[in-house]
């Protein structure tokens, strides 16, 4: 991966961070951490990796970011002075779920 997108990441993870906390509406006990952030190299995607406690409301989490995608871009788009802009993508990082479904099984045994 250049250093280029590496850095263009980690600006976007920062932003996302602030966009999140000012505009996104959740309801209150439920928390949004932006876990990964993966760029394209032709910078037209950018996938984000979203880890959500309590995981239970993930799917929640997705819907409401669904109906907000427009502003959460467009908030975005503000911040970056690059062209193109990449088009984000959220997914929800289920790495913390499957470590504690492991960790269940391994004192089980």
């Amino acid at each position: 991966m250049s250093q280029r997108i590496t850095k263009l990441n980690k600006l976007i993870q920062s932003h996302l961070g602030e966009i999140f906390q000012r505009e996104l509406s959740l309801k209150p006990g439920v928390f949004v951490t932006i876990a990964k952030v993966d760029t394209t190299p032709d910078v037209r995607y950018t996938r984000v990796s979203l880890s959500v406690f309590p995981f239970k409301d993930s799917d929640y989490v997705l819907k409401t970011i669904g109906k907000e995608k427009y502003d959460i871009q467009g908030a975005l788009n503000r911040k970056l002075a690059i062209k193109p802009l990449p088009r984000l993508v959220f997914q929800i990082d289920e790495t913390e779920e499957k470590a504690d479904e492991i960790e269940k099984i391994l004192l089980q045994i």
